[in-house]
């Protein structure tokens, strides 16, 4: 076991988010541990508690806690050749700097408290250490829809800087309860995640200037409806909080079919999947002196059922839709 550490963060270093930085530095230390000191305050920057995507800057102390040598850290079992030839089958996009995902629901991104089926762990099927790639975006669990990674450092951190400054346009479709209205516009205001003692991701309306507080913008078209039963949406967050499109349809009146987080009042239409009807449709990613990459994947099973028995038919109005978002 190590004792304290304080490591100043170099110049290559830069902007790198605090748990990557940590696994740059720690490759043996795994990333449920990280998370598990970054709850804790155990690891700190300039003295200050730090969270997992926060960006460091050059010169910036970060205190890294005792921790275990690398002979002590039981390493992971290799993933199966089932589990490799799965992930390999989720592909719908790969050159020299980037793979891209549709990640069906139910399959988180990262590991946590008792998950070990995860994105992350079955990137090990395209590489081991420097070789896995790199998250650079998440989506939540039981949204579906395209993720991409990247497969060197350095396209790592040209994305992440993409991401983080919105440079990346991101459309997703959902189905929310009853007839949304108006049919186009924007709901915005500001969340933070909530203090009380149950789920520590559930998100809550903010004032401006409450600790935690942060500004949350997302614009919306309605591409059809089914009567006043349901809605199809298209969606096109303008920032990247936690649960932000769900905190958002809810904050309508009309939650997303299938979230039992976030609800309203108006009834389910029986006979359909009581599974999350959120999907990240499609992702435009900038390249210089060329036209955007344009990443598109397929609805997944339930909402591509629940599409048919409600009447959506995704050739009918989607341009003029999505022209309304722009």
């Amino acid at each position: 076991m190590s004792g304290v550490q304080n490591l100043t963060v170099t110049e290559d270093e830069a902007d790198a988010r605090v748990d990557r930085w940590f696994k740059r530095r720690f490759p043996h230390v795994p990333h449920g541990m990280v998370e598990k000191l970054l709850r804790k305050g155990q690891i700190r920057v300039d003295g200050g508690r730090a969270k997992g995507n926060q960006r460091l800057e050059v010169g910036q102390t970060v205190r890294v806690p005792p921790l275990p040598d690398p002979g002590e850290v039981k390493e992971s079992p290799p993933i199966s050749r089932e589990d490799a030839q799965f992930v390999r089958s989720l592909v719908i996009y790969e050159d020299k700097q980037i793979i891209a995902f549709n990640k069906p629901p139910g399959l988180a991104v990262q590991g946590g408290s008792k998950i070990t089926h995860h994105m992350d762990r079955l990137l090990e099927a395209f590489g081991k250490g420097d070789q896995k790639p790199r998250l650079v975006h998440r989506l939540d669990k039981d949204t579906s829809g395209v993720l991409v990674v990247a497969k060197t450092a350095q396209a790592a951190k040209r994305l992440s800087r993409l991401f983080q400054t919105r440079d990346v346009v991101k459309t997703y479709w959902a189905v929310v309860l009853g007839l949304l209205a108006p049919k186009a516009g924007e709901v915005k205001g500001f969340l933070k995640k909530s203090s009380g003692d149950g789920d520590r991701e559930l998100m809550v309306a903010a004032h401006h200037g409450e600790p935690g507080a942060q500004h949350a913008l997302t614009r919306y078209a309605v591409a059809d409806n089914a009567g006043a039963r349901a809605s199809w949406v298209v969606l096109r967050p303008e920032t990247g909080r936690t649960h932000q499109l769900r905190v958002h349809m809810m904050a309508t009146g009309h939650s997303i079919l299938g979230d039992g987080k976030y609800t309203c009042d108006i009834p389910v239409p029986e006979g359909l999947s009581k599974k999350l009807h959120l999907h990240a449709r499609r992702i435009e990613i900038p390249r210089q002196g060329q036209k955007p990459l344009v990443l598109e994947a397929d609805l997944p099973r339930h909402m591509a059922t629940s599409f048919d028995a409600l009447g959506f038919n995704p050739k009918d109005n989607l341009m003029l839709v999505e022209e309304a978002l722009t």
